[in-house]
Protein backbone atom coordinates (compact mmCIF):
# COMPACT_ATOMS: atom_id res chain seq x y z
CA UNK A 1 0.00 0.00 0.00
CA UNK A 2 1.27 3.34 -0.50
CA UNK A 3 0.05 6.66 1.10
CA UNK A 4 0.99 10.78 0.59
CA UNK A 5 0.09 13.76 2.19
CA UNK A 6 1.93 17.25 1.98
CA UNK A 7 3.48 19.24 4.61
CA UNK A 8 3.09 22.95 4.12
CA UNK A 9 5.73 25.35 6.01
CA UNK A 10 6.39 29.13 5.66
CA UNK A 11 10.14 29.48 5.90
CA UNK A 12 12.29 32.75 7.23
CA UNK A 13 15.22 31.11 4.72
CA UNK A 14 18.57 31.87 6.01
CA UNK A 15 19.08 28.26 7.20
CA UNK A 16 15.77 28.37 8.67
CA UNK A 17 15.58 24.61 10.62
CA UNK A 18 12.37 23.09 11.39
CA UNK A 19 11.44 20.04 12.98
CA UNK A 20 8.77 18.22 10.90
CA UNK A 21 8.88 15.36 12.77
CA UNK A 22 5.64 15.39 14.92
CA UNK A 23 3.87 16.42 11.01
CA UNK A 24 5.56 12.88 9.62
CA UNK A 25 4.61 10.58 12.35
CA UNK A 26 1.19 11.74 11.52
CA UNK A 27 0.99 11.03 8.13
CA UNK A 28 2.41 7.87 8.85
CA UNK A 29 -0.29 6.70 11.90
CA UNK A 30 -3.24 7.86 9.02
CA UNK A 31 -1.86 5.76 6.52
CA UNK A 32 -2.29 2.81 8.19
CA UNK A 33 0.87 1.09 7.43
CA UNK A 34 2.43 -0.73 10.34
CA UNK A 35 5.85 -1.68 8.36
CA UNK A 36 7.37 -0.13 5.38
CA UNK A 37 9.06 3.16 4.65
CA UNK A 38 8.37 6.72 4.47
CA UNK A 39 10.39 9.04 2.13
CA UNK A 40 9.95 13.10 2.81
CA UNK A 41 10.64 15.57 0.21
CA UNK A 42 11.05 18.93 -0.67
CA UNK A 43 11.27 20.21 -4.03
CA UNK A 44 13.51 22.79 -4.23
CA UNK A 45 16.83 23.68 -5.22
CA UNK A 46 17.16 25.49 -2.10
CA UNK A 47 15.83 23.66 0.71
CA UNK A 48 16.66 20.28 2.39
CA UNK A 49 15.60 17.40 4.26
CA UNK A 50 17.45 15.60 7.18
CA UNK A 51 17.34 14.15 10.66
CA UNK A 52 19.53 16.18 13.31
CA UNK A 53 18.86 16.41 17.36
CA UNK A 54 16.88 19.81 17.26
CA UNK A 55 18.33 21.44 20.39
CA UNK A 56 19.48 24.99 20.19
CA UNK A 57 23.04 24.14 20.85
CA UNK A 58 23.51 21.65 17.86
CA UNK A 59 21.28 23.62 15.48
CA UNK A 60 24.04 26.81 16.18
CA UNK A 61 27.00 24.17 15.28
CA UNK A 62 25.15 23.12 12.54
CA UNK A 63 24.72 26.95 10.72
CA UNK A 64 28.55 27.17 11.72
CA UNK A 65 29.41 24.39 9.86
CA UNK A 66 27.65 25.36 7.04
CA UNK A 67 29.06 28.85 6.82
CA UNK A 68 32.47 27.25 7.00
CA UNK A 69 31.24 24.82 3.69
CA UNK A 70 29.35 26.90 2.00
CA UNK A 71 29.05 30.87 3.20
CA UNK A 72 26.35 32.78 2.32
CA UNK A 73 29.05 35.81 1.13
CA UNK A 74 31.11 33.56 -0.85
CA UNK A 75 31.61 33.94 -4.51
CA UNK A 76 29.25 31.92 -6.50
CA UNK A 77 29.26 31.59 -10.55
CA UNK A 78 25.44 30.81 -10.01
CA UNK A 79 25.09 34.76 -8.52
CA UNK A 80 27.25 36.10 -11.15
CA UNK A 81 25.02 34.22 -13.95
CA UNK A 82 21.49 34.78 -12.26
CA UNK A 83 22.26 37.68 -9.60
CA UNK A 84 19.58 36.53 -7.44
CA UNK A 85 22.85 36.14 -4.30
CA UNK A 86 21.60 32.76 -3.27
CA UNK A 87 24.65 30.43 -5.26
CA UNK A 88 25.29 29.16 -1.21
CA UNK A 89 21.52 27.87 -0.64
CA UNK A 90 21.84 25.88 -4.03
CA UNK A 91 25.22 24.44 -2.78
CA UNK A 92 24.11 23.69 0.70
CA UNK A 93 21.02 22.25 -0.32
CA UNK A 94 22.65 19.59 -2.74
CA UNK A 95 25.39 18.45 0.11
CA UNK A 96 22.30 18.04 2.19
CA UNK A 97 20.11 16.64 -0.33
CA UNK A 98 16.16 17.16 -0.80
CA UNK A 99 14.68 14.23 0.55
CA UNK A 100 15.27 11.51 3.11
CA UNK A 101 14.26 7.88 3.67
CA UNK A 102 13.16 6.33 7.24
CA UNK A 103 12.05 2.93 8.29
CA UNK A 104 8.63 2.19 9.74
CA UNK A 105 8.40 -0.73 12.29
CA UNK A 106 5.32 -1.35 14.36
CA UNK A 107 3.30 1.99 13.37
CA UNK A 108 6.61 3.93 14.12
CA UNK A 109 9.44 5.76 12.46
CA UNK A 110 12.89 4.24 13.02
CA UNK A 111 14.46 7.41 14.68
CA UNK A 112 17.00 7.64 17.85
CA UNK A 113 16.03 8.92 21.22
CA UNK A 114 16.99 12.30 20.03
CA UNK A 115 16.88 12.23 16.02
CA UNK A 116 14.18 14.50 14.42
CA UNK A 117 13.00 14.82 11.05
CA UNK A 118 13.87 18.43 9.97
CA UNK A 119 13.30 20.68 7.04
CA UNK A 120 15.84 23.25 5.97
CA UNK A 121 15.18 26.04 4.05
CA UNK A 122 18.84 27.97 2.61
CA UNK A 123 17.28 30.42 0.29
CA UNK A 124 17.94 33.94 0.89
CA UNK A 125 14.49 35.05 1.46
CA UNK A 126 11.59 33.73 3.15
CA UNK A 127 9.64 31.23 1.28
CA UNK A 128 6.46 28.71 0.98
CA UNK A 129 7.73 25.30 1.29
CA UNK A 130 5.62 22.36 0.26
CA UNK A 131 6.74 18.81 1.69
CA UNK A 132 5.58 15.49 0.17
CA UNK A 133 5.62 12.52 2.61
CA UNK A 134 5.26 9.26 0.95
CA UNK A 135 4.36 5.82 3.27
CA UNK A 136 4.63 2.83 1.82
CA UNK A 137 4.61 -0.91 3.07
CA UNK A 138 2.10 -3.24 4.96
Amino acid sequence: MIYSEYVNRETKGYTDILDITDDVKRIVSRSGIQNGLVTIAVSSSTSAITTLEFEPGLISDFRKALEIIAPEKGAYAHDEKWHDGNGFSHVRSSLIGTSKTIPITSKSLLLGTWQQVILIDFDNRPRSRKVFVQVFGE
